[in-house]
């Protein structure tokens, strides 16, 4: 990044360039001194930023974590994974009273752990991410160097980012999504808007003007969002790029978002991840979000999916279901659960099993229909509880299903309980299922439905 020299690298209340960043970033990093293993504790704010940059420089590990991690989750963490320093608010109690402080800058602290532990750090390892934002896991996903810069380069290449692009961050940094909007802008001299800002807020919207922000990105919850804010109403000349992944966005949705951002002369980018794959798997080329509605695209540049059948056949007929397999450079390194998973070896070896079900069309073009996970057994009909979902919205049920072998429940948020239960039953043909009515649909920070948190009986 030194190349950027003087190009300005992020804009946080004021600018700063590449080399006043990286200035900073290898100062907090300095203070830690040799590799090991450091706790981020993350907002989108330039302290997190400039720390994670630093460390990832000075080949210091960084865990980034969600600042607002609740401090009985952190301590759990702390002694599974036993890091040397934490990096973090300067207001953050817990911490002020249990920990020295050794450097700050800005509104961060390097607070230094008491308990002093050698970690042996396998070479490649870079960076752990949690799963799913799942705050208070003790598993994380071990990402190499390669894993992150592949990956990024890779994003880069189908977004065609370069150095007057300027995104405004909408998704939490410590969620692989959110970093990878970084990672990937950060390698073509971009200029970053850090901001804490909720898209529901006026001020948000003031500064993407006044920065004249060219690009954000959303998980489907910001989309919905987005859509009750009538977007398409919005005067925002400097937009060109809206990116969406995270989970799969309603047909409805998409099609909207596709026909007002062609529209308003802005490239709309659907695509698909996972943390195990640093972030980015599969994009759907802008020019084919109408054509190709509900689709996930192609593989990104420099990856491969492949489709197997239960036998681990390879599928090679469009329009057959399967489990969707990745290959690629970004591939994960595996996953830990202690700070003793911290040496081992690249596990999956550049090929990720999904865990999602899916086809490809005539064209090429891959559509996931469902987790493996998530599907039951209603008395001997195997049913995909995705596909439901997905049933109803198309006739106008916006709905959640949940449920195990033999009982399917969907929630709803309106009274439409009979409708729903005619239409499964005629078209469907399915029963043992219980209606819900719920006040909210749980979700966690990133907008993912928790379906776990779901009620079991109406």
């Amino acid at each position: 990044m030194e190349e950027f020299g003087n190009l300005t690298a992020v804009y946080a209340e004021r600018t700063y360039s590449y080399s006043e960043m990286l200035k900073i970033a290898d100062a907090i990093c300095g203070e830690v001194g040799e590799r090991t293993l450091v706790f981020c504790l993350c907002s989108n704010n330039k302290e997190s930023l400039f720390g994670y940059v630093g460390f990832i420089r000075g080949g210091v590990v960084p865990v980034l974590l969600d600042a607002s991690i609740h401090m009985d989750q952190l301590r759990r963490l702390i002694n599974l994974y036993k890091p040397a320093y934490i990096w973090a608010s300067s207001e953050n109690q817990d911490l002020l009273n249990e920990m020295e402080s050794t450097f700050v800058y800005g509104d961060y602290t390097l607070f230094q752990c008491p308990s002093f532990f050698q970690h042996n750090l396998h070479e490649s390892l870079a960076l752990l991410l949690t799963t799913s934002g799942s705050t208070g896991s003790p598993k994380f996903v071990r990402l190499s160097y390669e894993n992150l810069f592949s990956n990024a380069e890779s994003i880069a290449k189908y977004l065609d980012i370069h150095s007057e692009d300027k995104p405004i961050t909408t998704l939490p940094m410590n969620y692989s999504y959110g970093l990878s909007i970084i990672n990937s802008h950060f390698i073509c001299g971009a200029t970053i808007v850090v901001t804490d800002a909720s898209i529901m807020k006026k001020e948000f919207w003031d500064l993407c003007r006044e920065q004249e922000v060219t690009t954000f990105g959303g998980v489907p919850f910001v989309y919905e969002m987005l859509d009750r804010l009538k977007f398409e109403a919005f005067h925002l000349p400097s937009l060109q790029k809206l990116t969406q992944a995270g989970g799969k966005l309603s047909s409805t949705l998409s099609s909207k978002f596709a026909n007002v951002c062609n529209q308003k002369g802005i490239q709309f980018f659907s695509m698909y991840g996972q943390t195990e794959a640093t972030a980015r798997m599969a994009y759907l080329p802008w020019e084919k979000n109408l054509e190709k509605v509900g689709s996930i695209g192609i593989a990104i540049p420099g990856g491969e999916l492949i489709l197997q059948d239960e036998n681990g056949n390879k599928i090679t007929e469009p329009n057959v279901k399967g489990e969707l397999i990745y290959k690629g450079p970004n591939v994960s390194l595996g996953y830990a659960e202690s700070v003793f998973d911290l040496s081992k070896e690249d596990e999956n070896n550049g090929i990720l099993h999904t865990g999602d079900l899916a086809y490809f069309d005539q064209d090429g073009y891959f559509y996931i229909s469902g987790r493996i996970k998530r599907m039951i057994k209603l008395y001997g009909n195997r049913v995909s509880l995705d596909e439901v979902e997905g049933f109803l919205s198309e006739h106008g049920h916006d709905c959640i299903s949940a449920g195990t072998d033999d009982q399917m429940y969907i929630y709803t948020l309106k009274d439409d309980g009979v409708p729903i239960k005619k239409i499964i039953k005629e078209k469907l043909n399915l029963k043992g299922m219980k209606i819900i009515r719920i006040e909210e649909i749980p979700r966690n920070q990133y907008g993912k439905i928790l379906y776990s948190e779901l009620p079991k009986h109406g």
